[in-house]
């Protein structure tokens, strides 16, 4: 199955909601240069995403490999601590408070990878770990309380600007570069395929299955730090209690939709970071158009859901004669 085939709904999907905000939300695509920075529902739309792009870009290496992390969200929460502590605790500069916070993140996700890759432990039991005692060790270090900070070289990760677009947005796509050459230009993207098709195979023809998944999983919750980075420095503030709290959901929702099959083997990153974007588009497009509150999952989920069952070629051959019959 080529690559087009599997980008070809969200693709659609993300261009019917575009469509519709052209149709009734008027300025939705109007974009501004204030203060050498574009500015706009658009641009918008991208800077919000990033967190998630940058989790879903580590997600689709766990789930090639045919595991799932579901700690990234604490994961998040513990490099903002980290990181605000830091700030506000010590003298220690930026790049430092960058550097540890981020290596603290990478253990962690050693910690995973040891624990299914040496262990043997069910992926999602063995994030499900960290997921629970990650939010609580990001607690612990700001004793449960939202930490502030002030320091505009730091912030720029998360409200900075680089030739006019959102710093994160350059981060996104920074990420995605080298990922892919990672990947693509190195035998370590073949190990991950081989791992999630076959990984007694791949075991027997000499590939280090253990060790792929730990990179793989240090991998993640790296670039889960780097999202936490960023949503501590967007709001000035360390918030252990809902900093990343449910966004690893969003991180294998925008994987799935992108056409990586959470049994594993071939993986797109491209369309992780195109289902990403698609979730984000939906949530504003969603909050734009004045949605209640209490339906704004439930709408969001409907067309998640929509351009998952148009993904899958049993209900399109389930569905397609049915719908000739009603059409003729």
């Amino acid at each position: 199955m080529n690559t087009w085939h599997k980008l070809k709904w969200p693709i659609i999907a993300l261009a019917l909601v575009l469509l519709f905000n052209f149709i009734f939300s008027s300025g939705f695509f109007q974009v501004e240069i204030k203060n050498g920075r574009l500015y706009g529902s658009l641009i918008d739309i991208l800077h919000r995403a990033a967190p998630v792009m940058l989790i879903s870009l580590g997600m689709t290496l766990v789930i090639a490999t045919g595991g799932i992390d579901l700690s990234v969200g604490s994961v998040m929460a513990i490099a903002g601590a980290v990181a605000a502590l830091l700030l506000t605790k010590t003298e220690q500069p930026v790049a430092m408070v960058i550097i540890i916070s981020l290596a603290v993140s990478f253990l962690f996700g050693v910690w995973n990878g040891t624990l299914v890759g040496l262990f043997g432990i069910t992926p999602i039991v063995a994030t499900l770990i960290l997921m629970v005692s990650g939010r609580g060790i990001a607690q612990l270090l700001t004793d449960g309380q939202i930490v502030t900070f002030d320091n505009s070289a730091f912030e720029f990760i998360g409200r900075g600007a680089l030739l006019g677009l959102p710093f994160t947005i350059w981060l996104v796509l920074f990420t995605f570069i080298l990922l892919t050459v990672f990947t693509k230009k190195t035998a370590v993207g073949l190990f991950i395929e081989a791992t999630g098709d076959n990984e007694k195979a791949s075991a027997y023809a000499g590939v280090n299955t253990n060790v792929v998944k730990m990179l793989v999983y240090a991998i993640c919750s790296l670039l889960a730090g780097l999202a936490g980075l960023i949503v501590a420095t967007d709001i000035k503030a360390a918030d252990a209690n809902n900093a990343g709290q449910w966004i690893e959901l969003d991180a294998i929702l925008a994987v799935v939709i992108g056409g990586t099959a959470l049994t594993g083997g071939r993986f797109f990153f491209a369309g992780s970071l195109l289902g990403a974007t698609l979730i984000q588009a939906l949530t504003t497009t969603i909050l734009t158009r004045g949605v209640p509150v209490q339906w704004t999952l439930v709408v969001k989920a409907l067309v998640i859901i929509a351009v998952c069952l148009l993904q899958s070629e049993t209900f399109r051959r389930f569905i397609l004669p049915r719908w000739k019959k009603v059409t003729v």
